[in-house]
């Protein structure tokens, strides 16, 4: 029996962009301590190969896709979960894209989708269930940072800059929200080999760049971000809130490492 503060049954939650990489592994770290999660994106075939795999954990869940750029989209959703669940206790944002570009060349267009989705979106999925759990009294949301939210990762300005905002969102938004029983974090991983990057990574400069500066050497599991997860999503984190909890081998620590 696991300790009952960090058991999630009977809660609901949210992850949006949990439709694959992190945001799939989040979807299951939630499912397995007990709640019902429902994992959206864009994509209707993705929404519902990642239902199927909350379901697999013996968890409730919901197929509908969702769009962070769009607040009546948003809400929307948000509807149809309360229709299905009764409310939404726990929020995990996590759509987010990148792109790897020298600054001096980044089309402006490609700046703002990525402040559109990694920013806007989170701000927008934060205030659509922020005022749902506002009204119960009650909330978790659990934002996703990143490792360019407290240093200068190389060629990706727009992402950074994202990242940064993100960890000031979450940061002011705990303030706000706190006295409504709202705590708002952000999870930041570390350097992980996902789908998405693992070409940047793999046999690179960047990628041996990234484990000579990491203290474990080597490049974190997705799974390895469950049970911080589940912490942020928990009652055991009833006193954190403005929190960025770092699940990253050692790096932003690190001075030198031999």
């Amino acid at each position: 029996m696991g300790h009952p503060l960090l058991e999630l049954k009977d809660k609901t939650a949210v992850v949006i962009g949990g439709t694959s990489g992190i945001g799939l592994a989040l979807s299951r770290g939630l499912a397995q301590a007990g709640a019902n999660v429902v994992p959206t994106g864009r994509r209707k075939a993705q929404v519902l190969a990642a239902v199927s795999a909350v379901e697999a954990l013996g968890r409730r869940s919901l197929a509908a896709t969702c769009d962070v750029t769009d607040n009546s989209n948003l809400e929307n959703f948000l509807q149809l979960v309360c229709n299905a669940f009764g409310s939404v206790e726990i929020l995990v944002n996590c759509a987010g894209r990148t792109k790897r570009m020298p600054t001096l060349e980044v089309p402006e267009a490609d700046w703002d989708a990525i402040l559109e989705t990694n920013l806007n979106g989170t701000f927008r999925a934060c205030r659509v269930f922020g005022r749902h759990m506002i009204e119960r009294h009650y909330g978790r949301i659990i934002n996703i940072g990143s490792l360019s939210s407290f240093v200068g990762l190389y060629e990706v300005a727009a992402y950074s800059a994202s990242k940064g905002a993100v960890a000031s969102l979450t940061k002011a938004l705990a303030v706000e929200w706190a006295k409504f029983g709202v705590c708002v974090n952000a999870l930041v991983p570390g350097v992980l080999r996902t789908d998405m990057n693992a070409n940047l990574l793999d046999g690179t400069d960047r990628g041996r760049e990234f484990l000579m500066r990491t203290p474990m050497q080597r490049f974190g599991q997705l799974d390895e971000l469950a049970g911080a997860t589940v912490f942020l999503a928990s009652d055991a984190a009833s006193f954190v809130t403005g929190h960025l909890l770092v699940v990253d081998g050692g790096i932003l620590a690190s001075g030198v490492n031999q």
